[in-house]
């Protein structure tokens, strides 16, 4: 890996990261705040008109979501993504509305003097089929699969080998084309870019880096249950599968300690790690 290659990653200080435990703390109160609002006959307009509500009324935060733009400077028109059964990603909310058996991901990112928190959950709209609660269990696994993987002496890549493995043992196949990011003050995606998938160093150049605490990322692998290829819609956000399978995903933020890990992003009302996850809250 030529040394120009390797990406520059912020240590954030005992104050940043003081400030990102609130941000992230916020943005998973959100997520509890919605979940009983995602049933059957909401549409996620609806969802999205209640988050924004919550974001800027009570928790008086902004939606980091809320107008950024892609690559071509097209901005993102809503407060959250909501990506449902075969979108993979940045789902737009829309009039339609949630059926029984839909699984469905809701991304939020809420900016809280100036830090930004960023976690995403699966839902699962009325009695769950067999395959999309299967997938977003396994999708689960796989994340904190990867955050244990977050421990003195490991690397990035140890992140998407610990992934991939949970992916390819259930049959199912892991999107390549997005991963996790640096973030903190004033930085909603920065370095690293964080690989579920184990590419060589070449692709993914951060592949070798050891853990440094103060380090800052989110881990969230998108996991199809069908082949891993995806593709665009045409309106510049919205990413589906190729083959029209479902698809899952699950955001936590963590930053690196001097033993392992703190995930920031989590709230009462959070899923609970699994049985044998190292840390506890």
């Amino acid at each position: 890996m030529a040394k120009e290659q390797i990406p520059s990653i912020h240590i954030c200080t005992p104050e940043e990261i003081e400030g990102q435990r609130t941000a992230c703390r916020l943005a998973s109160e959100l997520l509890d705040y919605i979940t009983p609002y995602v049933e059957p006959g909401i549409s996620t307009l609806e969802l999205d008109n209640l988050i924004h509500r919550y974001t800027v009324d009570v928790q008086k935060c902004r939606p980091a979501d809320l107008g950024y733009p892609n690559a071509e400077g097209v901005p993102f028109p809503a407060a959250s993504c909501i990506s449902v059964n075969n979108v993979v990603c940045h789902g737009i909310p829309s009039e339609k509305k949630l059926k029984k058996g839909d699984i469905v991901n809701i991304d939020v990112t809420s900016i809280w003097n100036d830090f930004y928190g960023d976690t995403s959950r699966m839902f699962l709209v009325g009695k769950p089929t067999i395959a999309g609660e299967r997938l977003a269990r396994v999708t689960y696994e796989c994340m904190w699969r990867g955050i244990e993987a977050v421990k003195p002496g490991n690397t990035f890549r140890d992140i998407a080998v610990a992934c991939e493995k949970v992916v390819s043992d259930a049959g199912y196949s892991t999107v390549r084309e997005y991963g996790g990011h640096g973030i903190g003050k004033g930085v909603f995606h920065g370095e690293p870019w964080v690989s579920h998938y184990p590419l060589s160093p070449k692709d993914f150049p951060p592949a070798g880096i050891v853990f440094e605490p103060g380090m800052m990322f989110t881990i969230e692998p998108m996991v199809n249950a069908g082949r891993r290829h995806i593709l665009d819609l045409g309106d510049g956000w919205t990413v589906v599968t190729k083959d029209h399978s479902l698809s899952a995903q699950w955001e936590h933020t963590l930053v690196v300690t001097e033993t392992g890990y703190e995930v920031l992003t989590h709230s009462d009302g959070c899923p609970k790690p699994p049985e044998w996850a190292t840390q506890k809250w």
